[in-house]
């Protein structure tokens, strides 16, 4: 995978770690993994298009919430879901 630039809001990534138990530092290796699955949301209402990425961290399969803003990755949210890794699983 070519070098990748990731950012965040600060507060939002303390309000996922708390929520999800995730930090967006650690969301980030999700795009490490060859075998990622990357999907658009089709229900986010926005004019941005926002996407998942599904991808193998430390033994689970954890999901990110992101879009594309020019060369940047921005990161919304992560978190270990079952429907995430059913949609990796279903992949690979």
């Amino acid at each position: 995978m070519a070098k990748a630039r990731f950012e965040w809001d600060p507060k939002r990534d303390q309000e996922n770690q708390k929520k999800h138990g995730v930090s967006f530092a650690k969301a980030q290796f999700a795009f490490a993994d060859p075998n990622r699955v990357i999907a658009e949301d089709l229900s986010h209402g926005s004019s941005e298009k926002r996407y998942y990425c599904f991808g193998r961290v430390e033994g689970g399969v954890l999901t990110v919430r992101f879009t594309y803003r020019g060369d940047v990755i921005r990161i919304f949210g992560a978190g270990y879901w079952r429907k995430g890794k059913r949609i990796y699983e279903q992949e690979h």
